[in-house]
């Protein structure tokens, strides 16, 4: 029997199908195991962060601590910022201690004297009544603060509390028995020294005198 080349048998052709069909069986098969490989990183990575992760317990902590420092545990100051340095303090051999806060002109030439005196001698005190001044028109209007006096040293002028218009003093009034550790605020009025006038000597009867820096 003669055989022709380029030709092949039913049975030789079944045989080449089937093989065919199995290659591209293996080939569908391995393809698929692949695209499996690489669901896994996807799936891992779309998870969510556990509860209580270093993340977020380190925001917790950061939060806490804003918190401690907002409460001033930390020095900071609250609302206005913090307290001024008084200009001075000074304290009489009568146990009353003299502090004075603030000394400030304002447009209309007037200097506004602020401060506080308070009760150090452990037991109950008048104010002296030197503190009045020794105008009688003024001490009528009962215990103040009208004897206390300015010192411009430089320009060689001394300023005392202004009066209203019916002579009262602009300054505190009524200041009566001082219990023990009380203090008492305090402001008095005077014309203002002139701009070049840094500082002035604050003169109170009966206390040591300070000197003080105007603004």
């Amino acid at each position: 029997m003669r055989t022709r080349h380029g030709a092949q048998s039913p049975r030789t052709a079944r045989k080449a199908s089937v093989a065919a069909l199995a290659a591209a069986a293996l080939l569908f098969s391995l393809t698929a195991c692949g695209l499996g490989g690489t669901d896994e990183p996807d799936r891992k990575g779309s998870d969510p962060a556990p509860a209580g992760s270093s993340s977020e317990q380190s925001g917790a902590k950061d939060g806490a601590t804003g918190t401690t420092g907002a409460t001033g545990e930390t020095g900071t100051p609250g609302g206005d910022g913090g307290d001024q340095a008084p200009l001075a303090t000074i304290k009489g051999s009568n146990g009353f201690e003299v502090t004075y806060a603030s000394a400030k002109r304002d447009s209309g030439g007037y200097l506004t004297l602020t401060g506080a005196i308070r009760n150090t001698s452990g037991k109950s005190q008048f104010a002296p009544t030197q503190w009045s001044g020794q105008e009688t028109e003024v001490k009528q209007t009962g215990p103040s603060l009208a004897g206390m006096t300015l010192v411009d040293k430089a320009g060689k002028k001394r300023y005392y509390v202004l009066r209203d218009t019916d002579g009262n003093p602009l300054t505190t009034t009524g200041l009566s028995t001082m219990q023990p550790g009380q203090s008492l605020d305090f402001f008095a009025q005077y014309p203002a020294p002139p701009a070049a006038t840094k500082s002035v000597e604050v003169l109170l009867p009966l206390m040591p005198t300070a000197t003080i820096g105007l603004s």
